[in-house]
Order: C-alpha cells, then structure tokens, then sequence
C-alpha cells in the first residue's frame, strides 16, 4: 500500500484475532504500531510475538480517563497519531428475551461508547496535527438482522452511522470509514461457535468458508493508506458474499 511507511498506527483491542493480524499487516507495511488492549497478558505475549511493535498499552476503552491517559501516552511517545484502527469489541450470543440490563450496557458500553471515546480523542489530536484516518469497526451485523445478538446487532449499526456523521465533520482534514466483517473466524467466534454452527455459517456464505483476520486487516491497511486517498463516510463489507442475497435473514 502506499504512503503507510511510517505511520504512527494505533489499534484497540490489538490483542484480539483481527487486531493482532491488523498490528501484524501495518508493520509489514512499515508503519509504527501500538496495540491498546484490555487483556494485559495477551498484550504482552503479541509484543514477544510482534517486537517491532513501538507498545502495548493496557487500557479499558469504555473509561473516559482511561482512554485520555492512552492519548497522553501517544502524545509523548509520538508526538501525534495518524491512523486509529478502533477494532475493540465484545458480543455474547443469546436469546433478545434473556438480554439482562447488565449485559445491554456491557455491550453497548465497549462497542458504542468506546469507539465514541477513543474516535474523539483520536479526532482531536488528528485535528491538531493536521490530517488523519480514523476507521471504525462495524459489522454486518449492523446491516442486517441476526438472530441472539441483538444487543451487537445494534451497536454496530450504531457505529456505521457515527462513522458517517464523524466523516462529513471531520472532512477535509481526517478521512473516516466503517468495516463491517461477516463471519470471521476469531478467537471469539472460536468460543461462540460449535462445529455445526460453523458448517452452517459456512454453507451460508457464497465463497462456502469463513473468513480470516488476515483478510480484514488487509482492508483496513487498504483503507488507511494513500491507495484509498478520495474514499470517506463509507462502510466496506468484507462477508464472502454472505449478505448479497439477505442470507443473514435465514435462522
């Protein structure tokens, strides 16, 4: 890709499946990265498995003061930040009549509001180094309808639309996208999805597999470099085809 060599690169919840494989392709690319995570360990084992990685920072995105101290940081180690890829996120499979407000708000609380935090913080700093990417993670979740994920389901269509807004504001100086993944074998999806849940995904989707981290990483360094220079307040589904004829919709 070009005009990635270089880049000051940040990635939320860097420690997961895409978020490693999104660390990984931003080095490969040349760019100097810092995962921000909440699970301190994984951090520290990506940063043995990643040593060009410039730091890890344990961080919860869905506290306010939490979130400016990361900044704080990235402002003295960097000086600035010219790309944030805000990848954390959580989802719990179950039925919408069992959803407890416990789990409403923790959803909600890590998908929307701290992508809402960590995007404005990065806005902010981009805005006073005079340019920057910012791009969000959504979902085909957040397109669709999808049975036991409501809570999910509605965050991230909630992210696709604060992309949106974020991207007619912030233009001219700060680009702004939305990638939404289908089924994406993660770590996550691994402890969500039995052996016949993946072979029903899989007969679902029109290149008959799930997809890979690698694969979405691939997107955002896409999106964030020069190669993707006149593209803003978009969302880029990357499902293997999965939503092309409203597949989601089936149980």
């Amino acid at each position: 890709m070009r005009g990635l060599d270089g880049k000051r690169v940040l990635v939320t919840g860097g420690a997961g499946g895409i978020g490693s494989a999104t660390c990984r392709r931003f080095l490969e690319e040349g760019a100097r990265v810092v995962a921000l995570d909440l699970n301190e360990a994984a951090c520290a084992r990506l940063h043995e498995e990643l040593p060009a990685l410039e730091g890890h920072l344990h961080v919860d995105v869905t506290s306010r003061e939490e979130v400016a101290g990361a900044f704080n940081e990235i402002e003295d180690m960097w000086g600035g930040l010219d790309v944030l890829v805000n990848n954390a996120g959580i989802s719990v499979r179950g039925a919408f009549v069992d959803i407890t407000p416990e789990r409403w708000h923790q959803v909600v609380d890590v998908n929307l509001h701290g992508v809402f935090y960590v995007a404005q913080a990065a806005a902010r700093m981009m805005l006073a180094g005079g340019g920057g990417v910012i791009l969000n993670m959504g979902s085909t979740n957040g397109l669709m309808g999808y049975h036991h994920y409501a809570d999910y389901n509605a965050t991230k269509a909630g992210v696709i639309e604060l992309s949106r807004s974020m991207a007619l504001e912030l233009a001219p100086t700060i680009r702004v996208n939305a990638v939404c993944p289908g089924f994406i074998m993660t770590p996550m999806q691994e402890a969500e999805y039995s052996e016949e849940m993946k072979r029903t995904y899989e007969a679902k989707v029109p290149l008959r597999r799930l997809g890979r981290p690698e694969e979405i990483a691939a997107l955002f360094a896409f999106l964030a470099s020069d190669d993707a220079a006149f593209i803003t307040g978009q969302y880029y589904i990357a499902d293997g085809g999965e939503v092309a004829g409203g597949l989601a919709s089936q149980a």
